[in-house]
């Protein structure tokens, strides 16, 4: 889930738990061919995991460019316009960022593609993007000058996180033209992940867990929320792999986009974290729910399992080209409703993930996209009692040729 993610600086370490075991709580970190290394010292198979795994080269943006002209030729579109963004990186290979400076990528149904940008950004895009034809614009000029089609009319798609300002810019400019939205030629193409997309998906997915193994063995009585998000964002960073997390204890747990609070952790209490780490742009998205504490309670333990049992059941439902996004929301709502506990699942299933941490596909009641081989999604259902606690389980999945893989390493039932 985590929306709301605590990028923070660490600033100062947090005292280390004996008494706490991660395998009791099914965080395990499996590194190639299935073997365990130990959780005190897992930054050696992680590094392993990301030194192994390749970059992605000019051939791979080539691909992409031809896929998308291919896209855009089949939709009769003329044009495809994108502002810096994870879509702009996905083509260009680099986000330099917005400001208020023009910035604008343009995609011709044929041809090179133009890229736009202040003059003094010319050397910074040329050396870090895939794109040869840059056009430098000087402070004093009107940049929309060198926003030229290679022809007079057509038919633009516009990438629908575009800014109103530039689509007033557009409009202007390029008289004659008529502009659509572009997200469904960009969604199409950006939600099956090749397989170099999944091999870094899979190195955050490792860095995370490695992550979140190392901050659960460092829970200590007295901590705050925040000092332990900052312990995550700090165990990420020593991985290679940025991020951070939500951290929720107790009563904080039961609000899906809940802390870091003030309050401290005590004995015997729920902790969840939902946590998520980047790696050459794209990301994980993990939440674990333990008991900090020697037993957990019969309700925990009740909780815990009925939403390990959603999950389970959504996952062995997937198949290619046949499930629907819907199915599998509404087979994990209907397992925790047969417990007892409908009304306290409170948001959609899960969602896609990749460059973003969420992105098409979307699990949820309505959506009818049946899922494909290649796209990665999470499956998180989760149960949340107001002034409890709460319980989420979301693990980083891919739809394959025969059924959901499984990225992420599942926790066991209690």
């Amino acid at each position: 889930m985590m929306e709301r993610r605590e990028f923070l600086t660490v600033a100062g370490g947090v005292a280390a738990l004996g008494q706490l075991r991660i395998a009791d709580f099914g965080l395990r970190i499996r590194g190639p061919g299935g073997l365990e290394p130990s959780i005190r010292n897992p930054q050696s198979t992680i590094r392993n995991i990301l030194s192994q795994a390749p970059s992605l080269g000019p051939e791979t943006y080539a691909r992409r460019l031809e896929r998308l002209q291919a896209e855009l030729d089949a939709h009769k579109l003329d044009l495809f316009v994108v502002e810096p963004g994870t879509t702009f990186q996905y083509f260009a290979g680099y986000h330099p960022g917005r400001s208020e400076r023009l910035i604008l990528l343009l995609i011709p149904v044929s041809g090179v593609p133009a890229l736009v940008c202040p003059s003094f950004e010319v050397e910074r895009i040329r050396r870090s993007s895939v794109i040869e034809d840059v056009r430098g614009w000087e402070e004093h000029e009107d940049p929309w000058r060198l926003v030229k089609p290679p022809r007079r009319r057509g038919v633009a798609a516009v990438e629908p996180s575009t800014s109103y300002r530039t689509y007033l810019g557009l409009a202007d400019r390029l008289d004659g033209w008529q502009f659509v939205n572009g997200g469904a030629v960009s969604e199409r193409l950006r939600v099956i992940k090749q397989p170099e997309e999944i091999a870094l998906i899979r190195r955050a997915i490792a860095a995370t867990e490695a992550a979140l193994a190392a901050t659960f063995a460092q829970l200590a009585v007295g901590v705050t929320e925040r000092e332990v998000a900052q312990l995550l964002s700090r165990e990420m960073a020593s991985r290679g792999s940025p991020g951070g997390g939500l951290v929720q204890f107790g009563p904080s747990s039961a609000l899906p986009h809940g802390g870091p609070s003030a309050g401290t952790l005590g004995r015997d209490t729920v902790v969840l974290i939902d946590a998520g780490s980047r790696v050459e742009g794209y990301t994980s998205d993990i939440t674990r729910t333990i008991w900090f504490g020697d037993t957990p309670s019969a309700e925990f333990r009740q909780i815990f399992n009925l939403v390990h049992d959603a999950q389970t059941a959504a996952l062995q439902a997937g198949k290619p080209f046949v499930t629907r996004c819907q199915d599998l929301d509404r087979l994990a709502r209907k397992v925790i409703a047969d417990g007892g506990y409908g009304r306290f699942f409170t948001h959609r299933l899960g969602h896609g993930m990749g460059m973003d941490g969420h992105e098409v596909p979307y699990l949820v009641e309505g959506n009818e996209t049946r899922l494909e081989p290649g796209m990665v999604f999470t499956i998180e259902p989760g149960i949340y009692q107001l002034n409890k606690f709460g319980v989420r389980i979301e693990d980083d999945c891919v739809m394959t040729d025969g059924g959901i893989e499984v990225l992420s390493h599942r926790p066991a039932k209690l």
